[in-house]
């Protein structure tokens, strides 16, 4: 990939900040603060990683010691996905992968959480009903869009508001995966119920119009995600569990800061999460997307939220937290946020961009700019090409 800065941020030398500065999270201890976004790349065929290229990709951004990779987005079983150029967790043929990947990471004395997902109403109905799966969220026939609905009825595969039964399938295949995940060297686990995903479809009242124990009040749109916690919790042990929220999200047509009780119901998922860490079951972190970005799929300044701020998390959550929303093209917020206490800055697009991306922020040299184009096609252009800054300047960047 031919190297071009990025004229849209002046860097800045971040060495002299708490960004540099060691921090435990979980069993790990981390000697800066600088976290890799787990980041959708499509690289998968049939739910397997790609082997010739997804062990390289995440090594190369693996290469500054200490550093805390969060993987892409993956699924626990067939039932979590609907798209088969993501990878899986089940299979011998997967987690053999993940075993390489994983190694590779910790070969580069870095460390690595696997993210688990669960699209939900965000899947293609008719991926799912290609092979033979229901198309779940928390309610029945609540799409999130027309298009959706279309397919869905079109397919035959309608909206299904997932039953008290099958939500103790879907925890049991979350443990499963996290069991995988630690059998195959992973330091951990993300669970993902941000972004407009299933868990997040059950905590927000635009999505959750269920009348159960699942629905309805603050408490009951949280239980989901908490008792995925709390399984996850006792199968692999708190240290290697963290989770990801998005408290003012659009993605996936979420309420975000229009919905007066969102801080609340956001508030009750962490205080919760806090009242276990008092009992002795503190969560690696609780990792939070900005309300700078609302959308990841639109470009960086592009559907911020301006009316709301996830600093509230200090005032109920002790332990460590992750910040990420377009941080790289503002290390200014950056250096304000690290001042927190157990603080970790998390980066994405500039990560695909800059394998050597820690080094570059501690020193303040230039970013390379980004492809958008090639974010989620399937071969190595835009995925293990990107050069790190020496080379960019032999280039004549």
């Amino acid at each position: 990939m031919p190297c071009k800065f990025t004229t849209r941020v002046k860097p800045v030398p971040l060495e002299d900040t708490n960004l540099f500065r060691p921090l435990k999270v979980g069993d790990l201890e981390l000697p800066h603060r600088v976290v890799m976004a787990p980041l959708t790349r499509l690289r998968a065929t049939k739910y397997v990683p790609s082997k010739e290229l997804a062990p390289t990709y995440y090594e190369q951004r693996a290469q500054k010691p200490g550093t805390l990779i969060i993987s892409e987005a993956s699924f626990p079983e067939p039932q979590f996905g609907g798209c088969d150029t993501a990878p899986g967790l089940w299979s011998k043929e997967q987690l053999d992968i993940w075993k390489e990947i994983i190694g590779r990471v910790h070969g580069k004395r870095s460390y690595m959480f696997v993210q688990l997902w669960n699209l939900g109403r965000q899947a293609d109905p008719a991926a799912l009903t290609k092979e033979g799966l229901r198309y779940d969220s928390a309610s029945d026939n609540v799409y999130m869009s027309k298009e959706k609905e279309e397919i869905a009825l079109k397919v035959n595969n309608p909206q299904h508001g997932v039953t008290k039964e099958e939500i103790k399938q879907y925890i049991r295949g979350y443990v499963k995966a996290a069991k995988n995940c630690i059998d195959v060297g992973a330091d951990g686990v993300e669970i993902h119920s941000a972004n407009g995903y299933l868990l997040n479809q059950f905590l927000d009242p635009i999505s959750n119009k269920r009348t159960d124990e699942y629905g309805g009040s603050i408490e009951n749109r949280a239980r989901f995600t908490l008792e995925v916690v709390d399984a996850i919790v006792e199968a692999v042990g708190p240290s290697k569990v963290g989770i990801r929220l998005s408290p003012y999200g659009l993605f996936g047509t979420m309420s975000g800061g229009k919905e007066p009780d969102i801080v609340a119901q956001y508030a009750y998922v962490l205080g919760e999460l806090e009242h276990r860490a008092r009992n002795g079951k503190r969560l690696a972190y609780v990792h939070l997307v900005e309300p700078r970005v609302t959308d990841p799929s639109k470009v960086e300044g592009e559907g911020a939220y301006l009316e709301g701020s996830n600093d509230f998390v200090y005032s109920i959550w002790k332990g460590v937290v992750i910040r990420a929303g377009d941080l790289a093209l503002h290390p200014e917020l950056a250096k304000q946020l690290v001042r927190q206490e157990k603080t970790l800055i998390c980066y994405g697009r500039y990560f695909i961009s800059n394998p050597d991306l820690v080094d570059r922020l501690e020193r303040g040299l230039p970013l390379t700019e980004y492809n958008r184009d090639t974010f989620y096609t399937h071969d190595a252009e835009g995925y293990i090409d990107y050069p790190n800054y020496e080379e960019c300047v032999k280039q004549g960047c």
